[in-house]
């Protein structure tokens, strides 16, 4: 399975109109938040496959687009924060957000929300360990976990919740954005325990075998 990951900046090769012929072979998209909706939804639609997002800490709804449009979600995405899916054999997960650096501010969490919103994924998580012999296959998240990509700021301070749940359950994937990469000597890509995390931003294909 070909993945197509995106985050936190629109890109123009992707925006573009031959982006149907130029990913033809992508089977599922995967959006890692703060993305306006209707770059969302113009992928799902002109790749035609099916996507999974969550929010980032900068997305609001509704969303106004330039034909009079209000959306308040991806029409035909999912949004799979705080959920498990299977897509064409595939166990996902999401978790939206950045730490709370912003009070009362929506899609940023504490660690010790963020750790209740990992604590009702795990019946879930446990009931697949028992049906599948997996708990996960690819979180989807915005954030990275603690000191792996992130920053040293708060507002770009990963999840040590986030460290717990990669030893404890091993995902195949951990895909995130939020942390804005424009050097090359700086990793997007660590493997911790058996889980692979990526930073995708802004766009990165993967295989999944």
């Amino acid at each position: 399975m070909r993945i197509l990951a995106v985050s936190d900046r629109i890109e123009e090769r992707l925006y573009a109109s031959k982006i149907a012929d130029r990913y033809k072979k992508v089977d599922l998209l995967i959006g890692c938040g703060d993305l306006p909706f209707f770059y969302l939804d113009y992928l799902m639609s002109a790749i035609n496959r099916p996507l999974v997002y969550v929010r980032g800490n900068h997305d609001i709804a509704p969303q106004y687009t330039a034909d009079g449009r209000v959306l308040h979600d991806v029409p035909g995405g999912i949004n799979v924060h705080g959920r498990i899916v299977e897509i064409d054999g595939l166990l996902i997960a999401g978790l939206e957000g950045s730490m709370r650096y912003r009070p009362g501010a929506p899609f940023m969490y504490s660690e010790s929300e963020m750790t209740w919103n990992i604590a009702r994924l795990v019946p879930k998580l446990m009931w697949n360990m028992a049906r599948y012999g997996r708990a996960l296959d690819i979180m989807v998240a915005h954030s990275p976990p603690f000191e792996i990509h992130d920053g040293k700021d708060l507002a770009h301070r990963g999840f040590k919740i986030f460290r717990t749940f990669i030893e404890r359950f091993r995902p195949r994937f951990f895909l995130h954005g939020h942390v804005h990469v424009y050097r090359n000597d700086i990793p997007r890509v660590t493997k911790y325990f058996d889980t692979i995390v990526v930073n995708v931003y802004p766009a990165r294909i993967f295989r999944f075998e």
